[in-house]
């Protein structure tokens, strides 16, 4: 079978695999047939970063827990890459009662059993039964386990009826093509605190956390938000944005965000999707007493600094860590059922599965990949 391998930057090629089979009753077999490129990785895809992140790693100027990660050289090929899908259910293990064959899932980009202390915290990402360090999840490379990547014939998928969630028949499963990770990631950004604060207002810092940040901005018009201000470089994200019924506020400094970007008011949620320290600084001082800032990007270097004092000051939260995307997601798929969400796509490339290789290398903000179901049934 073929999957879509990084060899390094701007370089991908089909490469074969051994089919995967069952191995454990709770296995089940899909096949993957939308999937979508995360704006994590497109830092390797477009950059060669893997040698001075080695030396960053080495020197100290690095957070070791990257090598963890991605391994001693993050990012170095080859490996298999992707981690968002829609996948078809082609085989079920004998314990398997909850999906079965011809079913349409989300396969979640962190691989967890569902079923021991993390897992029933939600904390699905450090699942303990399936990561042997920082993470278990398809896509990283070997250092986060011998999953593989998403964008391939086929993939094993263990504890399947905790790790499945099925897409309701009347979403066009292309509109789900992040919630494996982006898509899930805005989610926890935006939803749980309009919940607890309805109303609120969001600010949305755009940048490398490409798709993200406009999702977010999407979910907070769409769950109520009295203001939703997103401030980003890219004329195309921004355009993107008030698409999505966003107020839009272009950063005027050559790409490089500054407090001066931001309007003249305080925020009850900010979401950092520009992947820097000043964002963070940034999103934090934009706070309403009490309000919340979720970064939601790589912020590699040691020493990254927060102004705690501010924070103290302002009893200001901030909620920082990777996605637990499997108990967003009946949620978070009951709503787009519902509402039709987004109604602007994201999505700015659509492309034949065949080609992957090229079309990942893309500079665009949002790529999906697709192919025709196969229409298995029981």
């Amino acid at each position: 079978m073929r999957e879509l391998t990084f060899l390094r930057a701007g370089h991908l090629e089909w490469r074969d695999r051994p089919e995967p089979c069952l191995q454990d009753p709770t296995d089940a077999i899909v096949r993957p047939f939308v999937a979508g490129r995360c704006d994590g990785d497109t830092l390797p895809v477009h950059r060669r970063v893997s040698r001075a992140m080695q030396v960053g790693l080495r020197t100290g100027l690095i957070d070791p827990v990257v090598g963890c990660i991605c391994g001693p050289v993050p990012f170095q090929g080859p490996f298999a890459i992707g981690h968002e899908c829609i996948a078809e259910v082609v085989d079920t293990g004998s314990a398997v009662s909850d999906v079965q064959r011809g079913d349409i899932v989300v396969v979640p980009w962190a691989v967890s059993c569902g079923s021991c202390r993390e897992c029933r915290r939600g904390l699905t990402a450090k699942c303990a039964s399936t990561r042997t360090s920082t993470l278990a999840a398809f896509g990283f490379g070997p250092a986060s386990g011998t999953w593989g990547g998403m964008v391939a014939d086929r993939l094993r998928i263990p504890y399947a009826d905790h790790m499945l969630v099925r897409v309701p028949g009347d979403i066009d499963p292309l509109r789900v093509a992040a919630a494996s990770d982006n898509l899930a990631d805005a989610w926890r950004c935006i939803v749980p605190p309009l919940t607890r604060q309805p109303g609120g207002s969001v600010l949305v810092l755009g940048g490398a956390g490409q798709s993200i940040g406009l999702y977010a901005a999407g979910l907070a018009v769409a769950h109520g938000a009295e203001v939703v201000d997103y401030v980003d470089s890219r004329p195309e994200r921004l355009e993107i944005a008030e698409k999505l019924g966003a107020r839009v506020h272009p950063v005027t400094h050559k790409g490089a965000l500054r407090a001066s970007d931001i309007p003249g008011r305080r925020y009850d949620v900010t979401v950092e999707a520009s992947s820097t320290a000043a964002g963070v600084d940034i999103g934090l001082r934009a706070l309403e007493p009490g309000g919340i800032c979720t970064p939601v990007g790589y912020y590699l270097p040691r020493g990254t600094k927060v102004p705690l004092m501010h924070m103290y000051a302002n009893d200001a939260i901030l909620k920082i860590g990777v996605s637990h995307v499997r108990p967003v997601l009946p949620e978070l798929l009951d709503f787009v059922s519902r509402t039709g969400f987004p109604a602007e796509h994201v999505t700015t490339m659509l492309a034949d599965w065949d080609d992957a290789p090229a079309a990942y290398t893309a500079r665009t903000t949002k790529l999906v990949l697709h192919r025709p179901r196969l229409g298995v049934g029981n």
